[in-house]
């Protein structure tokens, strides 16, 4: 497939780092078919699935636009920096749940709190590095694709980096429920709460402006201000989903 072959040129240890990922988000699917393991109500397994496929996305996404940036040295540091974060947040969250226990929000003891810790710096590191990548799309003025593109690239990772340090207001609460604990009745596979108002909603919404806002400039925007229109209406759109979940409100009833 012409768009696989690409992708692996462009990045080729993104590419087969995100192919693993992918393989194990399959794996942990069939995990949820064959265990009754339970975490806070729903099988064990659905997290580290939903979490494999997101970062298989993200590692996909990421090998894409790394090509067009001049500065390779610093995208050689970004890639590895993925590989070792990704690692240690799915190693974490696998482990906890083959154990039937929480892996965000667990301070049950000192050590799954350190654990806790341990993901929540890691991520936050990638979070800040690949803000550090936006700033080289914008630092960077010459580009051999169109600017419409550049510019959804641009704000995508302004809005991802955004809603991804949103997280931390997660793990300030030790919980993404708003209203009530964690573990009510949700929505099925994302379990984002169908009672309360979930902090998870804007986080999900947000986070994967990466992939919308550069497909919206390269396939439908024709001038770099309509791309900075739609990121900013969905910016909005975002925070009022937070605000929404703030005020208890479920995103769907």
């Amino acid at each position: 497939m012409k768009f696989l072959y690409e992708l692996s040129r462009r990045n080729a240890i993104l590419y087969y780092y995100g192919w693993l990922y992918f393989i194990g988000g399959i794996l942990c699917a069939i995990m949820t078919q064959t265990t009754t393991n339970t975490v806070l109500g729903i099988n064990a397994w659905i997290k580290p699935m939903k979490f494999a496929f997101s970062i298989w996305i993200f590692c996909w996404t990421m090998a894409w636009f790394l090509t067009y940036l001049d500065d390779k040295r610093r995208v050689k540091v970004y890639t590895w920096m993925v590989v070792v974060v990704m690692l240690i947040e799915q190693a974490i969250i696998t482990w906890q749940a083959a154990n039937g226990r929480l892996s965000h929000f667990n301070i049950t003891t000192p050590f799954h709190r350190s654990l806790f810790i341990v993901m929540g710096v890691a991520i936050a590191t990638l979070t800040t590095w690949t803000g550090v990548i936006g700033y080289n799309f914008f630092k960077q003025q010459q580009f051999t694709v169109p600017m419409p593109y550049v510019w959804g690239i641009r704000l995508g990772i302004v809005l991802f980096v955004i809603f991804s340090f949103e997280g931390g207001i997660m793990a300030s609460r030790l919980a993404h429920t708003v209203g009530t604990p964690d573990g009510g009745p949700g929505i099925p596979v994302l379990n984002w709460s169908t009672v309360y108002g979930d902090l998870r909603v804007a986080h999900f919404i947000g986070i994967h402006s990466l992939q919308l806002l550069p497909l919206f400039g390269y396939y439908i925007a024709r001038n770099n201000r309509q791309v900075q229109w739609v990121a900013a209406a969905y910016f909005f759109f975002t925070m009022f989903l937070f605000v929404q979940a703030f005020q208890k409100i479920p995103f769907l009833h």
